[in-house]
C-alpha cells in the first residue's frame, strides 16, 4: 500500500470532539461530564456547531471570517472529529461524549447486521430502525436535563424529530428557526430568558450545505462563511454576562474535481460490471465517498477476500488506505473500544481516500451524488481537524 501512513484514530479527551459538550455540561456543574477542555465555570453555555467547518478551511479563508479567525488566534484549539468523518457520527459523538465504537452510528450508510440491510444514519432512518434502540447510550442533554440545568437544542425545524436527533442529541427542549438569524436570535432569546443554569446547542449548517454544492471558497460558500461570522459575532455581543461562547465543527471538507468522482460499479457496454474484481463476494455497499465499507457475503472465503483487497489496492491504493476492519479497529479509527453490537456495523473491508478522489457505488446512489463537489468521511487532517473557539462574557 503506497501513499501517506495510516493515520492514528485514538484521540484524547483534551483533543476530541467528542469532548465539547460533556466539557460545556462539566462547566455548568453537571455531575459524571468531565471538563476535559477547561470550559470555564459558568451558569450559561452555547456551543455553536459549525457544519463543515474544519480547521483548515478556517485558515484559508480567515480574511471572510474575521471574528472567527480572531478568535482561533487569540485562544483557539485544534480538536479532532470522529471518524468516519461525516456529520452523523461527528454529531453523535458530540452528543453523547463518546467514541464511535461505543455510540454505533458508525457512518453516513451503515449495515444493520440483524437485518441485513444498509441504513442512511443521517436523513433516511426507517421505521424498522429505532434510534433509541440503535444508540441507547444516554446523551449528555438527558444527563444535563436529570442535574437540573435547561438543555436546549436550537437547530432547523426539520431535526427536531429526526432520527439523528433521537440517536445522539435526544433530551432537554427543541427551539427551531428555519433560516441562520432566526437560529442565532432564538438561541440569544433562550440565554436572556434563562433562569437556571442553561445548556444550548446552536446548529449551522449552511456552510456544509454551500460546500457540497459548489465547493469549498465558491461565492456561496465564501458568503455563507461571512455570514455565519456575522451571527456568531452578533451572538457573542448580545449574550447575558457570564455566558460562555464555544464554537467548533463536525467535519472539514475537500474538493472532488468531476473526473475524480468514481462509480466503482460502473457497467460496461453489455451491463456487466466494468472492473467485477472490486465486489466479488461483496453482500453489501456502504460508508460514504470518502470512506467505502464494504460487507462480504458469509460465503467469501479467505481467498476471496484477500482478492478484493488487492483488487482495490491495485485500482486506488494510490489515494488510499484499504484496511480491514479488524486494522482500522486497531489503528484506533473508531475510539479504544468497538462494541460488539456496533462490530458488525463497520466495513470488514475499508476504503478511505486521501486524495482528490470520491468512490461511488452507482447502484446505490442517486445520480445528483456525482455532481457533490466538497466531500468529507475520510480521516485525513483536512477532514478530521476542527477549531475550537471560545469567547467568555
Amino acid at each position: 500500500m503506497s501513499g501517506p501512513a495510516v493515520p492514528v484514530g485514538v484521540v484524547p479527551p483534551e483533543r476530541a470532539l467528542r469532548s465539547v459538550l460533556t466539557s460545556a455540561a462539566a462547566a455548568l456543574g453537571v455531575p459524571g461530564c468531565e471538563n476535559a477542555l477547561g470550559v470555564p465555570a459558568s451558569r450559561r453555555v452555547v456551543v455553536a456547531l459549525v457544519d463543515g467547518l474544519g480547521r483548515s478551511v478556517l485558515k484559508r479563508f480567515g480574511g471572510h471570517a474575521p471574528t472567527l479567525r480572531a478568535a482561533m488566534a487569540d485562544s483557539g484549539r485544534v480538536l479532532q472529529a470522529a471518524v468516519p468523518t461525516t456529520t452523523a457520527a461527528s454529531l453523535t459523538s458530540l452528543g453523547t461524549g463518546l467514541d464511535v465504537g461505543e455510540h454505533g452510528v458508525a457512518g453516513y450508510d451503515v449495515l444493520d447486521p440483524e437485518r441485513d440491510a444498509v441504513v442512511n444514519q443521517l436523513g433516511g432512518w426507517d421505521e424498522a430502525t429505532d434510534p433509541v434502540a440503535w444508540q441507547p447510550r444516554p446523551t449528555v442533554f438527558e444527563r444535563a436535563g436529570a442535574a437540573g440545568v435547561d438543555a436546549v437544542t436550537v437547530s432547523l425545524p426539520a431535526f427536531e424529530h429526526s432520527g439523528l436527533t433521537r440517536a445522539g442529541l435526544r433530551g432537554g427542549r427543541f427551539v427551531a428557526g428555519r433560516g441562520l438569524l432566526a437560529r442565532a436570535q432564538a438561541a440569544e432569546r433562550v440565554l436572556k430568558d434563562a433562569r437556571e443554569p442553561t445548556l444550548v446547542y446552536f446548529y449551522v449548517n449552511e456552510l456544509d450545505k454551500a460546500g457540497h454544492r459548489d465547493g469549498v471558497g465558491s461565492d456561496r460558500w465564501l458568503h455563507a462563511l461571512e455570514e455565519i461570522d456575522g451571527a456568531l459575532r452578533r451572538l457573542v455581543d448580545r449574550v447575558p454576562a457570564g455566558t460562555v461562547v464555544l464554537a467548533t465543527g463536525d467535519h472539514g471538507m475537500v474538493d472532488v474535481p468531476p473526473t475524480r468522482r468514481v462509480d466503482y460499479a460502473a457497467a460496461d457496454e453489455s451491463g456487466a460490471l466494468a472492473d467485477p474484481a472490486l465486489l466479488e463476494g461483496i453482500a453489501h455497499t456502504a460508508g460514504e465517498p470518502r470512506l467505502v465499507q464494504l460487507h462480504f457475503r458469509p460465503d467469501a472465503d479467505a481467498d476471496v477476500r484477500a482478492r478484493v483487497r488487492r483488487a482495490w489496492e491495485d485500482r486506488f491504493g494510490a489515494h488510499a488506505w484499504v484496511l480491514t476492519r479488524d486494522e482500522a479497529v486497531a489503528a484506533g479509527w473508531f475510539g479504544t473500544v468497538v462494541e460488539e453490537r456496533v462490530c458488525g456495523r463497520i466495513g470488514e473491508l475499508l476504503v478511505a481516500v486521501h486524495g482528490d478522489l470520491a468512490l461511488y457505488d452507482g447502484r446505490r446512489v442517486a445520480p445528483h451524488a456525482f455532481e457533490m463537489v466538497g466531500q468529507h468521511g475520510s480521516p485525513t487532517r483536512a477532514e478530521r481537524e476542527v477549531p475550537l473557539l471560545t469567547w467568555r462574557r
